[in-house]
């Protein structure tokens, strides 16, 4: 699923191939068409925002949401450039001057009047943005200590009503980082440890979006001993989703 820092960098490659034109939309699949993206034809793309693993496109009075889950992404293309996906597939062609983004796949593609993003359901439900500009840490602290203290840490940080952006491999990887044990209950992690985790995720989580590909993790999806202690790197289920969790069994503690 795509986490926080990569919808950071779609929307980074997004703005600068759209924002400021006048767009043409159009949606090759019924899905887009179901969704009402065509409404958005000829109006001018204001601004791209994100919230956590969500992206807003500001259409002035209307905005189109897009949130990609596993299966969904975003493209952009020079336009009459050959795609890698055939056109039947894409939900939303966002067409500007030289370029255009097309959306293929995805939970949610929707349009909402502007001035009902707010308190719309799906969006109002999140909590604070990982990577927002001025994260306000301790009331993020706070949120995890609101929830049921018998959770564990590495369930709690998937937990998108806690802190949005976060995926399983910057709970991981940033759980990894702080040393602290992602089986441990929220009730056994003191308000330092939270915030080392929380602390090291946004820094990665950044870091992942400068560098991109080029990001190195060490327990994701790590085969090989331990980078730091040369302890056995663990994996297996966790929560209710199941996801999978990988970490150190020798140095996180």
């Amino acid at each position: 699923m795509a986490e926080g820092d990569t919808i950071l960098r779609a929307k980074q490659r997004l703005s600068g191939a759209l924002v400021g034109q006048a767009i043409t939309v159009s949606a090759p699949h019924p899905r887009g068409r179901a969704a009402g993206v065509e409404r958005l034809d000829g109006l001018t793309l204001e601004g791209i925002d994100t919230h956590g693993k969500h992206l807003l496109f500001d259409f002035g009075g209307l905005v189109l949401h897009s949130h990609l889950g596993i299966s969904g992404g975003w493209h952009v293309y020079d336009r009459r450039a050959r795609w890698r996906r055939p056109r039947s597939s894409a939900w939303a062609v966002l067409g500007g001057e030289r370029q255009e983004a097309v959306q293929f796949g995805g939970p949610t593609l929707r349009v909402l009047p502007a001035s009902r993003v707010a308190i719309d359901p799906q969006l109002a439900r999140l909590g604070p943005d990982i990577l927002a500009p001025e994260l306000d840490l301790d009331g993020t602290v706070a949120k995890f200590r609101a929830t049921d203290q018998s959770r564990t840490l590495g369930d709690a940080l998937l937990d998108q009503r806690l802190t949005a952006g976060i995926g399983n491999i910057f709970k991981s990887e940033a759980c990894f980082a702080a040393r602290v044990d992602p089986w441990r209950p929220l009730a056994g992690v003191a308000d330092d440890e939270l915030r080392a985790v929380l602390e090291a995720a946004r820094a990665q989580m950044l870091d992942a979006v400068r560098l991109g590909d080029r990001h190195r993790f060490h327990v994701y999806k790590r085969r090989g001993p331990c980078s730091r202690c040369r302890g056995p790197v663990r994996h297996r289920g966790q929560g209710d989703a199941n996801r999978t969790t990988w970490w150190c069994e020798r140095c996180q503690v």
